[in-house]
């Protein structure tokens, strides 16, 4: 399949419409007919819109809080939103079950059964897709405050059809963020084009006058990705969506772990953004940043976890993220009660009321950082506008193929995975094997040369054993992963 960046015109997306709502019968519900969902999207609150509320903790200077959570059965998750509303969310989720996220659409409506007859969730999330609008319409109905499809799908076009129809107005993922961490064999070209259709509904929506957040993943694999590949990954998408028609989009992104880094990420994600929108020649698109919690290995401890869950939090407050994606204390133990994800959720809303006046001062560490995030994501960006001869959607799946752009740890064929990221002295995530990236010579001694300063102070050459030490620091309380004293690294 040939795949463009060229916006649909109104006549391919409602015929390839047909096809998707005739997927599952829950797509022959009359609350899809366009013109009556667009009546029911009117009538969705200004503080039950996801876009609206954006905007509002853009304009304030104010980082709102978002946590995970998703279950089987509609009257225990609505029972969950409710009790997360409660606790101070200022957005819900419907985290997705993982048969959803890949279109098995019968296994999950199995286990809705099951977890009924057995009177608990037996799927790892909500089975919007089966669900159907109605359902996802009383979701929004019992709460106070705006909800999003958080998924993991490469195809969720019915999906999106579905929540939007319900009064849903954000929707997570995007063609490459929510293809390479999660599926192994879909092509890039197959899931740009599903999640163009995602967008074209949204700028169906917004050429309506009704305007929805689109939201591309931004943690990907969530284990030391560096962060000018997850901006890069976040503009292109942004591209892609605002081709569509979208004019509401947060760029996100997971946090590594050495605070200025992270800081300076948050800021050029969207510096960065606004910067290639306006250049694209979309002029009206609102930018707004998701800042993700650790997204790697948790310590078991409660305790420590409440500890790591608290430094995030610090760090989405100084960076001034306008959202926060919140974690549990039982992040390493398994799916969270409702009432440890309300721990989470009230433990991180202390810090960032705590923080609301503060942001991080500039430094000349800070502006270093993001100067070098800027060079790598403007190398990254210029060679996918290579490759596709000015069309990002082209240049996208090129760059992939040649691993020009390649994300760590991810387990799609799509992607080349010869790239290998470590921590340099003070924890910041540096780049290790630069396998195929586009990158430019003095971008790949810079990374080297933070290596060796960590090579140096520990004794030990700059191997793969760095990558693996890192990978599960966290867990064992530290950042880096130092060799242990005597050992033989």
């Amino acid at each position: 399949m040939q795949v463009v960046n060229k916006k649909w015109s109104l006549e391919k997306f409602l015929e390839v419409r047909k096809e998707v709502l005739s997927s599952w019968p829950t797509g022959n519900d009359p609350l899809l007919d366009l013109d009556v969902a667009v009546e029911n999207l009117k009538k969705v609150p200004p503080h039950k819109n996801f876009a609206l509320k954006l905007i509002e903790a853009k304009n304030q200077g104010r980082t709102y809080i978002q946590p995970r959570a998703g279950v089987a059965r509609l009257k225990e998750h609505i029972d969950l939103m409710r009790h997360l509303d409660a606790a101070g969310a200022d957005f819900l989720p419907a985290t997705v079950d993982s048969y959803t996220r890949h279109n098995r659409y019968q296994e999950a409506e199995e286990g809705i059964k099951v977890s009924e007859k057995e009177g608990r969730s037996l799927l790892n999330g909500f089975p919007i897709v089966n669900h159907g609008v109605q359902a996802c319409k009383d979701v929004l109905d019992a709460v106070n405050v705006p909800l999003q499809a958080r998924h993991g799908t490469p195809d969720g076009r019915l999906l999106a059809e579905i929540i939007h129809a319900a009064g849903w107005t954000s929707n997570e993922g995007g063609g490459i963020s929510y293809n390479l961490p999660y599926a192994k064999n879909i092509s890039l070209a197959d899931s740009i084009y599903y999640w163009q259709y995602c967008d074209r509904l949204v700028g169906y929506y917004e050429d309506h006058g009704i305007h929805i957040n689109r939201e591309p993943f931004g943690p990907l694999t969530g284990t030391l990705v560096p962060p000018s590949i997850a901006i890069t990954i976040g503009i292109i998408e942004a591209l892609l969506a605002a081709e569509q028609g979208v004019k509401n989009i947060t760029i996100g992104y997971g946090q590594c772990g050495n605070v200025i880094q992270d800081v300076a990420a948050i800021h050029m994600a969207l510096e960065l953004c606004e910067e290639y929108l306006k250049d694209q020649d979309y002029k009206d698109v609102v930018v707004t940043t998701v800042f993700h919690q650790w997204m790697g290995g948790f310590p078991a401890d409660e305790s420590a976890a409440t500890g790591l869950i608290a430094m995030a939090s610090t760090v989405a407050a100084l960076a001034g993220a306008n959202k926060m994606i919140t974690k549990t204390p039982y992040e390493s133990i398994g799916v969270p009660t409702k009432e440890i994800n309300a721990v989470g959720i009230k433990a991180s809303k202390m810090v960032v009321n705590l923080l609301k006046d503060q942001k991080m001062k500039t430094s000349t560490p800070l502006k270093l950082e993001k100067k070098q995030i800027r060079k790598e994501v403007e190398c990254l960006m210029k060679m996918v506008f290579e490759l596709g001869q000015g069309d990002v959607a082209v240049g996208a799946i090129k760059a992939f193929e040649l691993g020009v752009i390649d994300v760590p740890f991810a387990p799609s064929k799509q992607n080349m995975n010869k790239i290998l990221p470590a921590r340099d002295n003070e924890g910041c995530v540096r780049i290790l094997e630069f396998g195929n990236l586009g990158m430019t010579q003095d971008i790949k001694e810079f990374h080297k040369s933070k290596l060796d300063e960590r090579a140096k102070a520990e004794g030990r050459p700059i191997t793969f054993q760095m990558t693996v030490d890192d990978i599960y620091a966290v867990s064992n309380g530290q950042l880096i992963g130092r060799p242990k004293i005597g050992s033989n690294h």
